[in-house]
């Protein structure tokens, strides 16, 4: 059953996207500033770091990113000019490729690292309007009441008003 938004509703999300997509894109000019990497060539850095023997079949690491399978052809073609990651045959499916991290894009992760912990809090404490500021909480309540195991009661909880 698909539930339709009323225009507070709807003006929250509107609200929540454009800050969250000016957010994203200061973010991303500073990591590219400071050390050369997109955001989306840090979420590839990373998962590459986490996974065994840190490689990936191409179809699961596209599976842990929002990228389309060409857009995630093109993010790795980027990254393996620059020394980041090399394409590899994959052992299992031998149609397959996989993404291997190299020990030059673990040394650029290490690096990139504490600059971007310190980017992303800066952005996301200090960026942020008041009014930006409620509607996000708004959110994130509302969401945290439907993902929450137990409701709590009508008595128990305050209403959030929109």
């Amino acid at each position: 059953m698909t539930q339709s938004l009323n225009s507070a509703q709807l003006a929250c999300w509107r609200a929540y996207i454009e800050s969250s997509q000016r957010l994203f894109n200061k973010l991303e000019d500073e990591l590219r500033a400071t050390n050369e990497l997109s955001l989306a060539d840090y979420q590839v850095l990373v998962l590459l770091s986490e996974a065994p023997g840190q490689r990936l079949r191409m179809g699961e690491l596209a599976g842990q990113l929002v990228f389309s399978p060409s857009r995630l052809t093109y993010q790795i073609s980027s990254m393996e000019k620059r020394g980041l990651v090399t394409r590899q045959p994959c052992p299992a499916d031998r149609r397959g490729s996989e993404a291997v991290l190299t020990a030059a894009g673990l040394l650029t992760l290490q690096r990139a690292a504490p600059q971007h912990a310190e980017a992303v809090r800066q952005h996301l404490m200090d960026d942020l309007s008041e009014s930006e500021t409620a509607v996000l909480t708004r959110v994130f309540e509302r969401l945290g009441e439907r993902l929450a195991p137990t409701r709590p009661s009508a008595s128990d909880s305050t209403t959030i008003t929109s």
